[in-house]
């Protein structure tokens, strides 16, 4: 995680690529603090609206693309997750 974050603060020329690594550091740090997930869905989608729309786009492109990353996202976390599972994590958000 501290490595991704590193990286990230070696990135301020390249928005694109700070963003995926903060998101990519999010998703690792998930397993000591449940809430990094958010941080995973906010950075990621922050990556794909900058490449797809720059930098200088309105609020309402980028929460757009952001709906989009988080629904495809949660769709995504659904299709692989454990129906009936034996083991449910019992999670305690604290946001």
């Amino acid at each position: 995680m501290n490595e991704c974050h590193n990286a990230a603060r070696e990135l301020d020329a390249n928005p694109i690529a700070q963003a995926a690594a903060r998101a990519v550091g999010q998703g690792s740090a998930v397993v000591h603090t449940l809430t990094h997930s958010l941080g995973l869905f906010f950075y990621a989608a922050a990556a794909v609206a900058y490449d797809r729309v720059g930098l200088d786009a309105t609020e309402d492109e980028y929460a757009g693309i952001a709906e989009e990353v988080c629904f495809d996202y949660t769709d995504a976390l659904r299709a692989i997750a454990v129906e009936n599972e034996p083991n449910p994590a019992k999670l305690k958000w604290n946001c």
